[in-house]
């Protein structure tokens, strides 16, 4: 996994990612894998993720209302 992670940073820093935009993005893509493994169950993802599920709930808030009304502002 070291491996992994250290040619995905090479590639973000090739690239001049930001460092705020990169952890963001890991973040976001980090949860909603965890979310989905649990079938989208915020309560079981949040403890697996040892946060509350209020945490989990703002920290996915941007990303859900894109994907509960798709082309509407919110």
């Amino acid at each position: 996994m070291r491996k992994l992670m250290e040619e995905l940073i090479a590639e973000l820093v090739r690239k001049d990612i930001p460092l705020e935009l990169a952890k963001r993005e890991l973040e976001r893509i980090y949860l909603e894998q965890v979310l989905a493994a649990f079938n989208g169950n915020q309560s079981a993802a949040a403890r697996k993720l040892g946060i509350h599920r209020n945490t989990l709930s703002k920290k996915l808030e941007p990303h859900l209302s894109d994907l509960r009304y798709p082309g509407v502002d919110c």
